[in-house]
């Protein structure tokens, strides 16, 4: 999967030692039309076709009040990306720029996010529009969009604004 013959002009990639040091819970599978990498859009858009979150029947209940927001932010684990740039030409024209400093698949951690149109759910399956990842892709986490999220515990201290 990292293989060095894969590097565009000018990227550049380190020797990295087994991952090991975290332990994630996929809780579903994400479907999108996309099955080659070629195929997937860089990002996603709001009015692009129809995929499901289809989670997991142990989390079906953790789906309750979800249907009240319009648009909610997915983390998906991007199982094939390789891991091992710290800088990439994502134009392939040889102009490079920190892995950090890009929204690209390919990252040490590879966790991609999207804030994507809820359009309904149907039994355990969220079916969204704006989603830019592979067919098949593992399903980490949901959470409501954060600019229409209210807290529904009491504030806190630190929740309040510094003078």
């Amino acid at each position: 999967m990292n293989d060095p013959g894969d590097l565009r002009p000018n990227e550049e990639a380190v020797a990295l030692e087994p991952a090991s040091d975290a332990t994630l819970r996929f809780i579903g599978t994400i479907h999108t039309p996309w099955r080659d990498r070629k195929d997937c859009p860089r990002q996603g858009r709001l009015d692009g076709p129809e995929c499901q979150l289809v989670l997991d029947p142990v989390w079906h209940n953790a789906l309750a009040g979800l249907e009240d927001y319009d648009t909610i932010e997915v983390l998906y684990w991007l199982d094939q990306s390789r891991r091992d740039l710290i800088r990439q030409s994502p134009r392939s024209d040889g102009q490079t720029f920190g892995t950090f400093a890009l929204r690209s698949p390919v990252r040490p951690n590879p966790i991609g996010t999207s804030m994507v149109k809820l359009v309904r759910i149907e039994k355990g399956t969220l079916i969204v529009r704006g989603l830019d990842c592979l067919d098949g892709t593992p399903l980490l986490d949901i959470k409501p969009d954060r600019c229409a999220f209210s807290p529904k515990a009491p504030q806190k201290t630190g929740d309040q604004p510094i003078s």
